[in-house]
């Protein structure tokens, strides 16, 4: 018996009003709405939580530095309830960095875009444990450990709900002894908060072209690494952002040092996407970039205490899809709401998250079923969330255009405007087509790791906590298994081995002499960066079994 025949005679459903899809901070603070609304009105409202991740926060990634303004309001009372936002922002230092230099940009000449005062110094991953827990205590049910795999459909075409994976099933596609079917989840409505490049919101956007509007999505990847260091280098509160090396001034990126509690740091480097030299590797221009006397000095001594890497969308207001559709929408991340100019994204989620709860609490208590909640997307339009992206928007678009024109364009709009300027940039490409051949290159060649200051990556995602279950089918497909090679390696140099992270693609010989890719899925961080950057679009990010993936402890 084929697992989808097993799956089609023993699937069994559940009821809800909501289900909501990602156990992030969009996710959760649209739980904590029902739930509060629902209390507010006297009523009763059915919500679940699907997290894919081993448990609440096991899977959230960020630097960061949190704007508190969207937790007021969902929680005005955050602080009395033990939110961990501990360490308020005390200094901002924006540097330019030479391969030996720093120049410090005086804070009166930052726009406001890169100021952090009233902000705070936060493990998002600590912080959605804590929404996960206020949710819980008004009765949102959650399940971690189970991944959301499959979009149901009514008979009209409306979203039905959603399937978990099958558990138990073996490398070969078929049951295991140890096989369980998913289970079907329906709801009035469902709200798909998974994140970054969510697997499921990809689909829907393509069903439903979403996208049609649209500037394509774009995208860096962030990499990070929690530090503990010497207490006489610590400065808790202290943010520190710079623009410049190791990056050469036509490619976008830049990095983060925050000073958090306990004598930790976290240090992250951003790279864009849209880069064009398929020899560069944004997880050694980050440990190249560690190396720079400025960092170095805080790191040295040090211990690094874990590490990981995530997707971040950074498009922007012009990049956003429809956000509704028949019976659901896209919240958070999954939209692609991050202020890249602020390098914030957990704001939006939350916020995102109460307006999606609002109009589907809404339309549930007017007994609608499956239509279109387009409450949401018209609050959003008259939201603060709305202004500040709006003021953001040409941020992405100026900084594509290299370093310096950027950096010149980026303060006119925000230092002398607020950003509110009678002209809009668009996106013309998405981050795939931008790679080009590696003959109009010269190969980069990185220095080796010391294991000190800079490691490599297998050593890196242990300490990620990284797990997969061994004998499941692989979650990094192929649309065409030839591609890697007659495509990528012969033209781009198999670009796949260094836009991953993590070590999950490498290209090695066969018995014949001739090469293949290897999948190493066991690494796989979950940072979509394959799926996104792919020059050919063959690999394609599916959902693995349920509680696979990183485990972040304080990240």
């Amino acid at each position: 018996m084929s697992s989808i025949e097993v799956e089609a005679q023993e699937r069994e459903s559940m009821e809800y009003d909501v289900v909501i899809v990602g156990g992030g901070p969009a996710g959760l603070s649209a739980a904590i709405r029902l739930k509060q609304r629902a209390a507010e009105k006297g009523v009763e409202i059915d919500v679940c939580v699907l997290e894919k991740g081993s448990e609440i926060g096991a899977h959230i990634l960020s630097g960061a530095v949190m704007d508190p303004r969207a937790l007021y309001e969902l929680i005005p009372d955050w602080e009395e309830k033990g939110a961990p936002l501990d360490v308020e922002v005390t200094e901002d230092r924006f540097l330019f960095l030479s391969e030996s230099a720093a120049r410090t940009v005086p804070n009166w000449v930052l726009p406001d875009n890169f100021k952090n005062h009233g902000n705070y110094i936060v493990s998002l991953a600590n912080v959605t444990r804590w929404l996960g827990e206020q949710a819980e205590s008004l009765g949102v049910e959650i399940f971690p450990g189970f991944a959301a795999a499959e979009v149901l459909y009514n008979i009209d075409g409306s979203v039905k709900g959603v399937a978990t994976g099958n558990l138990g099933i073996g490398k070969d596609g078929r049951p295991t002894e140890n096989f369980q079917p998913g289970m079907e989840l329906h709801a009035k409505y469902t709200l798909f908060c998974e994140g970054t490049r969510g697997h499921l919101g990809r689909q829907l956007q393509e069903r439903f072209e979403l996208r049609k509007s649209s500037d394509p999505q774009v995208y860096g990847i962030g990499i990070k690494e929690l530090w503990e260091i010497d207490p006489a280098k610590h400065k808790p509160g202290l943010v520190i952002h710079t623009a410049g090396w190791p990056m050469d001034s036509k490619t976008y990126g830049g990095s983060f040092l925050y000073h958090t509690d306990n004598n930790q740091v976290m240090v992250g480097f951003v790279v864009g996407l849209g880069y064009s030299n398929p020899y560069l590797s944004p997880f050694e221009e980050f440990q190249r970039y560690k190396t720079h006397p400025e960092i170095r000095k805080f790191l040295e001594g040090g211990k690094r205490v874990s590490y990981g890497a995530r997707a971040i969308t950074a498009g922007g207001l012009m990049s956003l899809p429809e956000l509704v559709f028949p019976g659901g929408a896209l919240v958070g991340d999954e939209a692609g709401f991050l202020n890249a100019s602020r390098i914030k994204g957990s704001h939006a989620a939350i916020k995102t998250g109460m307006l999606a709860a609002d109009a589907a609490f809404d339309a549930v208590q007017a007994s609608r079923h499956g239509d279109k909640l387009v409450a949401y997307p018209e609050s959003f339009k008259t939201s603060w969330l709305y202004t500040e992206l709006y003021r953001a928007r040409n941020f992405k678009q100026w900084m594509s255009k290299g370093l310096y024109v950027g950096t010149l364009m980026v303060g006119i709009e925000q230092k002398l405007f607020s950003g509110n300027v009678p002209w809009t940039l668009h996106h013309q490409h998405a981050d795939h087509e931008m790679l080009k051949p590696a003959s109009q290159f010269t190969p980069i060649t990185y220095p080796k790791p010391d294991g000190k200051l800079t490691f490599d990556r297998l050593s890196s995602v242990f300490i990620s906590n990284t797990n997969h279950e061994e004998n499941q089918p692989a979650h990094l497909t192929l649309k065409d298994a030839s591609v890697p090679v007659s495509v990528n390696l012969r033209t781009y140099a198999g670009p796949e081995g260094r836009f991953c992270p993590a070590a999950v693609y490498e290209f090695v010989k066969n018995d014949d002499g001739s090469d293949r890719l290897q999948i190493n899925a066991q690494n796989c961080v979950h940072c979509k960066t394959c799926d996104i950057k792919d020059p050919t679009q063959n690999i394609v990010w599916v959902t693995p079994e349920g509680g696979g993936g990183p485990n972040y402890p304080n990240m």
